[in-house]
C-alpha cells in the first residue's frame, strides 16, 4: 500500500470536505532509524514532524532536519514543551529513555519506542525495498514499447557496414580501404552508443548516494531515450531551460520520470502536436513543467491518474504504473507534482522541487 499521495491541480472546483490538522510528531534520536523516519513521514500531507532531538550533535538526522526546516533540539522537554507533540517515536533503542519519556511526555501524548519502534523501522525499510522493485519492473514493462525504435536505429548503421565490408573485398585502393573503415568504425560506435543508453537506462537504480543533477541535462538525455520508444518525427519540440536548474535526487530515477512523462505527452498526442520543456528556477526551488497538445485528461479522471495499475490505455498498452512511480520518485526527492489538463487541448505536469546549490554532475566546474 503506497505512503504517498500526489499533489494534484486542475480546472474544476468542488467543494472538499474539511480537513483534519495533521498528526503532529517528534522524533527521539537521528541515527539511521530516525533519518528514515524523517523522510518518510515528511512525506505525507496527514503528519507533521514538529521536531528532531539527538545528544550527538553530528548526527545524521540533525542535519536532515535542517534541510527539511525540522526543528532541532537537545533537551525531551523543550521539544515537548515548545512543540506540544500528539506522538513521540522513541528510536533511540535506549531502556533509560523509555522509562525518562514516560515521566516526561504528558498524558494523551502517544509513545512509540521499544520494539514497536523497531517494528515501524523495519517496515520503512520493506517499504523503500518495494518502491524500488516496483519501478525496475515497471521501467523493464516498458522497456518493450522500444523495440520498433532500437531495431531501426540499430539496423541502418548495420546495413551501412555491411555494404562497406562488401566493398571491402573487391577495394584495392589503400586509401579507399582506409576511408570505408573509417566509415565502419563510425557505424560500429554509433551502434555502440544506441546499447549504452538502453543499457544504463534498463538497470536498477544505482546505489550510489543522491546528489545535484543538472535537470536541463537529464532531460535531453530522456528525449534521446524516448525515441526508441515513441516517433518524434511529427513532433514540434521547444525548449525554454533556464540556465543551472538542479535537483537534488538519484540521476537514474529521474531519468525514468523525464522519459516516462515525455512519452506519455507524445502517445496523448498520437504523435502529432508540441511537446514543451521548461525548467526554472522559482521561489528558490526548482520547476519542471512537461506540457503537451493532446487529448487531455478527463476532469473524472485527474484525481485517479497517480493510484497504482489505474490506466486509460487500452489493455497490454500500459502498465497503470508510470505515474505512480513517478509520484514516488517526486516525493522522495522531497518535490510535489501537479497537473492541469483541459479534454482536447491538452495537459501540463508540474514538478516542484526544494532549493538546492551545488555543483550538479555531469557539469563542468
Amino acid at each position: 500500500m503506497a505512503i504517498f499521495s500526489p499533489t494534484i491541480s486542475h480546472r474544476r472546483t468542488e467543494p472538499q470536505a474539511a480537513t483534519p490538522p495533521p498528526m503532529r510528531v517528534a522524533i527521539i534520536g537521528a541515527g539511521r532509524g530516525g533519518t528514515a523516519l524523517l523522510d518518510v513521514l515528511h512525506q505525507i500531507g496527514t503528519i507533521e514532524v514538529v521536531g528532531v532531538i539527538d545528544k550527538n550533535p553530528t548526527a545524521p538526522g540533525l542535519r536532515r532536519a535542517q534541510e527539511l526546516n525540522v526543528a532541532v533540539y537537545d533537551q525531551v522537554p523543550d521539544l515537548i514543551k515548545d512543540q506540544h507533540p500528539s506522538l513521540v517515536m522513541d528510536v533511540t533503542g535506549d531502556p533509560a529513555m523509555e522509562s525518562s519519556l514516560q515521566e516526561q511526555v504528558p498524558p494523551g501524548t502517544g509513545i512509540v519506542n521499544g520494539q514497536t519502534s523497531r517494528l515501524l523501522w523495519l517496515l520503512v525499510q520493506h517499504e523503500t525495498t518495494l518502491q524500488t522493485e516496483l519501478l525496475h519492473a515497471e521501467k523493464l514493462a516498458g522497456i518493450g514499447s522500444f523495440a520498433a525504435g532500437i531495431a531501426h536505429d540499430i539496423n541502418n548503421p548495420l546495413q551501412l557496414i555491411l555494404g562497406l565490408a562488401e566493398n571491402l573485398t573487391d577495394e584495392t585502393d589503400l586509401e579507399a580501404v582506409h576511408a570505408q573503415a573509417e566509415d565502419i568504425i563510425d557505424a560500429v560506435k554509433r551502434t555502440t552508443a544506441i546499447c549504452r543508453d538502453l543499457t544504463s537506462y534498463s538497470r536498477r537504480t544505482s546505489l550510489r548516494p543522491d546528489g545535484l543533477i543538472s535537470v536541463n541535462g537529464k532531460l535531453d538525455e530522456a528525449l534521446k531515450i524516448a525515441r526508441y520508444a515513441v516517433a518524434l518525427q511529427d513532433i514540434e519540440i521547444r525548449k525554454d531551460y533556464q540556465p543551472d536548474v538542479v535537483a537534488k535526487g538519484n540521476p537514474d530515477q529521474l531519468l525514468h520520470v523525464f522519459v516516462n512523462l515525455i512519452t506519455n505527452a507524445v502517445q496523448a498526442m498520437e504523435h502529432q502536436g508540441i511537446l514543451t520543456l521548461e525548467t526554472a528556477t522559482v521561489d528558490g526551488g526548482t520547476q519542471v513543467r512537461v506540457s503537451d497538445t493532446g487529448s487531455g485528461i478527463a476532469p473524472e479522471l485527474l484525481n485517479r491518474i497517480f493510484d497504482p495499475f489505474f490506466t486509460t490505455k487500452p489493455p497490454g498498452k500500459g502498465t497503470g504504473l508510470g505515474l505512480y512511480n513517478i509520484k514516488n520518485v517526486i516525493h522522495h526527492m522531497h518535490g510535489s507534482i501537479s497537473v492541469e489538463s483541459q479534454v482536447g487541448r491538452g495537459s501540463t505536469f508540474t514538478l516542484t522541487f526544494p532549493g538546492e546549490t551545488g555543483q550538479a554532475e555531469g557539469e563542468a566546474s
